[in-house]
């Protein structure tokens, strides 16, 4: 359970509240997007987003305790068979607070919460994809007796190419000394 905040509550207690964020939590996962007071949605995320992690767990413990929470059950089916497996690769962040601006009456903020219904970005299953062909490859790089070899004759055609640098900068370094003696003659 999120640890609860300091201050007012959203009601008049602590039951009010309780019912409150359950009575927001069945219009979020109903409508997939509600506005609401910034204050509420806050209160909300956490809240709607252990009930998403409940519902990818996907047993019966897991309905129920949703089920203690949100009373409408076909709320709960639409949880546990349309919301859960959009956010199967989610690990986290399965809601969005948008600010919206004032309200017309009061002047209190108001905020949309909605549900992220996008795929996970491509780059996380890249990098996926990627653990997974480095995985395949490890086992095939296990003989120690061709990686010293490559290596020894990487070493040798190292060595070659920086005598031969050497010898091109001592053929550079001459003219530019001739060069210096005949001004100093001069």
């Amino acid at each position: 359970m999120p640890t609860p905040t300091k201050g007012p509550r959203l009601g008049g207690g602590p039951a009010h509240e309780k019912l409150i964020l359950a009575n927001l939590a069945t219009a979020l996962f109903e409508h997939r997007s509600i506005t609401t007071t910034e204050a509420k949605a806050k209160r909300l995320r956490p809240h709607a987003e252990r009930l998403i992690t409940f519902a990818k767990k996907g047993d019966l413990a897991a309905r129920r305790e949703v089920m203690k929470t949100v009373r409408d059950k076909s709320v709960v089916h639409f949880l546990f068979t349309e919301i859960a497996p959009a956010m199967a690769e989610r690990n986290g962040g399965y809601t969005r607070i948008v600010k919206i601006g004032p309200r017309k009456g009061d002047n209190a903020p108001m905020a949309v919460i909605q549900l992220v219904m996008e795929p996970v970005s491509a780059k996380q299953g890249v990098v996926r994809e990627a653990e997974q062909a480095a995985a395949a490859t490890a086992p095939a790089e296990e003989t120690p007796a061709e990686e010293t070899a490559a290596t020894e004759s990487t070493e040798e055609t190292t060595s070659d190419t920086t005598a031969d640098a050497v010898e091109v900068d001592a053929a550079e370094a001459d003219p530019s000394d001739e060069s210096t003696e005949k001004k100093d003659q001069a």
